[in-house]
C-alpha cells in the first residue's frame, strides 16, 4: 500500500508535473507546479480550504507521480501533452475534445492583440495550439505579455490614440500603452515580431537579435530602453521552455537515462511520440554492483524491447554501449525497418537526455529514502518485538543536562517510525528544583509534558483548542529516559499518579559512557549490538543528549550575558561593545583589564567593574 504521507516528504523543491493517481491506477488529475514540493502538499493539507471539487478528487487519490521540469513553462506544455492523452476525470475543462484552445496574436490588425481563443477562424490572425488546458494557455499568455507586453483590449488605437487614459494592465506591465502613446508603432511591432519568434520556438535567434538590439541602445546612450531589453532577455531565457519537451524532429523516439547508487540502477525512459513527450516509466535494475553502465544499459534495452509492442525510429541515451550497434541491428529487424541509437554530446538532444537523467535521479533518491524509511520502521519493529510492544510508532526520550547542579534544563526528543521529528522537540527549565537532583529534575519535566498533553487533549475534545496549535496532545507509545533504574522508577511513578499507562525504559551507557543497552524494572534488556534495534537506540540516546546540551549552553551563555547588566557602570550599550570586540562570555571574562579599557565607551573604572566581577568568587 502506498504510503502518500512519506511520498509527499520526497517531493523536491522543483519545477514539474503531478500526476494523481486512483486505487486502480488510473489518472484522475494532471496538474503543473512551479515547485511540486509546495503544490502537491496542499491537497493533503486542511480540507475546509478546498472547494468541493478538489475535496470529493483527493478523498479518491491512492497515489501520484511526478515528472521534473526544468521551467514552470515546460511544465505547461507537458501539462497539456498528458491531459490531452489521459483525459483524466478531474481535468473537467478539457473533457470537449472539438474547442482546444489556441493562442491567437492578430497580426491582421495594425496594432496586434494576445488572445484566448477556441474558435479557429481563417481571419489572417495566427494561432498557436491547440492546447489541452484553458489555463494552461491564460498561464502562457500572461508569461508572454510580461516579456512582450502586447495589449488584448478591443481598442480602435487609430482612432482612439490620445483620447483616453493609460489601463491597470499598463501599470502592472502587462501592456505597452499604444493607446496613449507611450510606444511608437514600430516599436511595438517588433515586440509583437518577437512574440511570434518566441512562440515558434526560434528562441536562440530571437535572444541573439535582442541582445545586438540592447548593445545598441547603451552605446547610444538609451539606458532606459537597453534595461527594459535586458529584462527582457532575462525573462526569455529564464522562463523559456528550450524546446527540450517537444522533439526537434517530430518523430517517434523514446530517450532513456540512467541514475545510479551503490546497489541500484535507476533507468528513466521517456516516450515521444509525434514530436512530444506522451508518458515516462522508471525500472530498477538489480545486482549491478559489478556491471559497468554500458552493460546495465544493454541487458536493460534488451529485456525491454525483446516484449515491447512498439519500437520508435529512434533511441536516444547518454550511454555509450559497447554493443551499440549489434542493438541498433536486433532492433531494426524487430521494427522491420531502421532503428537509430543516437548518444548526443550536444544540442537539443542532448539538453532532452539530461532532463531525463535528472528524472532518474529523483526516482532513484525517492527509492532510496524509501529503502530508509523501510529500515527505520524495521528498526521499530524489532525494538517493539523486544520490549513485548505492538508497535511503538512514537517514541520521546528525556535527558537532563546541568553544571553542578547549576542552571538544570531538560530535553525531550521524539522519534517517529523510527526518524527525528525535530518540529516535535521541545525544550524545558527546570524550575522547581535547586541543586544536583536528577530523579527531582526528570520527575518535573514528565509531570510537566504529560499533564501538557492531558489538558490539550480534554480542550480539544471540548472545541477549545485546535489540534494544529496544540504542541503535546499526541502521547508515545514509548518514552526512554536517559539513566538507569532510579530514573524509570521516577517516570513510572509519575504516570501513575496521572492514571496514564506508557512504557517506561532506560537507556543506559557502559564505563566509556557509550550506549549499552535499556534497563526496566524487570531487569537489563538484552540487546545484540549488531541489531537494528540496539542502532536506534543508540541513536535516540545520543540526539538527546546533543539536544539537551545544546540548550544548556544556550540557557547558561544568555545568562552569564544578562549578568553584565549586574555590573556597576555596564549598560546596554557596553555589554553591547563589549560583546562586539570579544565575541563570546568566556573571552570578557578571560580578558585583562587593559584589554578591556580598550573596548569602545569603557574607561578604567568600568573594566575593572568587569574584571573584578568575574573573580569575586
Amino acid at each position: 500500500m502506498v504510503n502518500i504521507e512519506e511520498k509527499l516528504k520526497l517531493l523536491p523543491e522543483k519545477p514539474g508535473v503531478y500526476i494523481m493517481k486512483d486505487s486502480s491506477g488510473k489518472i484522475i488529475y494532471v496538474g503543473k507546479a512551479v515547485i511540486l514540493k509546495n503544490r502537491v502538499r496542499q491537497y493533503f493539507q486542511n480540507p475546509a480550504n478546498q472547494i468541493p471539487k478538489v475535496r470529493t478528487m483527493v478523498r479518491h487519490i491512492a497515489d501520484f507521480e511526478y515528472i521534473v521540469t526544468d521551467t514552470e513553462l515546460e511544465a505547461l506544455i507537458l501539462e497539456c501533452n498528458l491531459i490531452k492523452k489521459h483525459k483524466p476525470k478531474y481535468n473537467i475543462l478539457l473533457k470537449d475534445d472539438k474547442n482546444y484552445p489556441y493562442i491567437k496574436i492578430t497580426v491582421n490588425e495594425d496594432y496586434p492583440r494576445i488572445l484566448f481563443t477556441r474558435r479557429l477562424e481563417m481571419d489572417g490572425a495566427k494561432y498557436f495550439g491547440p492546447y489541452s488546458s484553458a489555463f494552461a494557455v491564460r498561464e502562457t499568455i500572461k508569461l508572454l505579455r510580461h516579456m512582450f507586453p502586447l495589449r488584448s483590449c478591443n481598442r480602435n488605437i487609430e482612432k482612439d490614440i490620445g483620447k483616453c487614459r493609460e489601463c491597470l494592465y499598463y501599470h502592472i506591465g502587462l501592456c505597452s500603452a499604444p493607446c496613449i502613446g507611450q510606444i511608437s508603432k514600430d516599436d511595438y511591432m517588433k515586440l509583437v515580431d518577437d512574440a511570434l519568434m518566441f512562440l515558434e520556438g526560434k528562441h536562440d535567434v530571437l535572444l541573439k537579435k535582442l541582445k545586438e538590439e540592447m548593445e545598441k541602445a547603451s552605446q547610444n546612450m538609451e539606458f532606459e530602453k537597453a534595461a527594459k531589453l535586458r529584462d527582457q532577455i532575462y525573462g526569455i531565457e529564464k522562463t523559456s521552455e528550450k524546446q527540450k519537451i517537444i522533439s526537434t524532429s517530430g518523430e517517434d523516439q523514446d530517450v532513456i537515462s540512467m541514475a545510479r547508487s551503490a546497489d541500484d540502477a535507476c533507468i528513466q525512459v521517456f516516450f515521444i511520440r509525434g514530436g512530444k513527450v506522451s508518458g515516462r516509466e522508471h525500472y530498477f535494475m538489480k545486482n549491478t554492483d559489478e556491471m559497468n553502465r554500458s552493460d546495465i544499459m544493454s541487458s536493460f534495452i534488451k529485456q525491454f524491447y525483446d516484449g515491447a509492442p512498439y519500437i520508435p525510429k529512434e533511441i536516444i541515451t547518454d550511454v555509450d554501449m559497447d554493443e551499440k550497434h549489434v542493438l541498433a541491428e536486433w532492433l531494426s529487424n524487430k521494427r522491420g525497418n531502421k532503428v537509430v541509437i543516437s548518444i548526443p554530446s550536444k544540442g537539443k538532444k542532448k539538453e532532452l537526455v539530461d532532463m531525463v537523467y535528472e528524472n532518474a535521479l529523483e526516482s532513484l533518491k525517492s527509492d532510496i529514502n524509501l529503502k530508509m524509511k523501510r529500515q527505520k520502521s524495521d528498526a521499530v519493529s524489532e525494538l517493539s518485538k523486544l520490549l513485548g510492544l505492538e508497535y511503538a510508532e512514537r517514541i520521546e526520550a528525556f535527558d537532563i543536562s546541568n553544571i553542578r547542579g547549576t542552571d538544570n534544563v531538560a530535553s525531550m526528543v521524539v522519534f517517529v517510525d523510527g526518524k527525528p521529528h525535530k518540529s516535535s522537540y521541545r525544550k524545558f527549565n527546570i524550575k522547581t528544583v535547586e541543586g544536583q537532583d536528577d530523579y527531582g529534575s526528570m520527575r518535573e519535566v514528565i509531570l510537566r509534558r504529560i499533564k501538557h498533553g492531558i489538558e490539550e487533549r480534554k480542550l480539544i475534545d471540548d472545541g477549545e483548542l485546535q489540534e494544529d496549535k496544540a504542541k503535546f496532545h499526541i502521547m508515545p507509545d514509548l518514552i526512554l529516559v536517559d539513566g538507569g533504574l532510579g530514573h524509570v522508577n521516577t517516570a513510572k511513578e509519575v504516570l501513575r499518579e496521572l492514571n496514564v499507562d506508557i512504557p517506561v525504559y532506560g537507556m543506559v551507557k557502559d564505563s566509556k559512557h557509550r550506549t549499552r543497552g535499556l534497563v526496566s524494572t524487570d531487569g537489563e534488556i538484552d540487546m545484540p549490538m549488531t541489531g537494528r534495534a540496539f542502532r536506534l537506540v543508540a541513536e535516540i540516546q545520543d540526539e538527546a543528549h546533543r539536544f539537551a546540551i545544546t540548550f544548556h549552553k544556550e540557557t547558561k551563555s544568555k545568562k552569564l550575558r544578562s549578568d553584565l547588566l549586574n555590573i556597576p557602570g555596564i549598560g546596554e550599550k557596553r555589554m553591547k561593545a563589549l560583546f562586539e570586540a570579544f565575541k563570546t562570555i568566556d573571552d570578557i571574562k578571560n580578558a585583562t583589564v587593559e584589554e578591556l579599557k580598550k573596548v569602545e565607551g569603557m574607561n578604567e573604572k568600568a573594566a575593572n567593574a568587569v574584571y573584578d566581577y568575574f573573580r569575586s568568587d
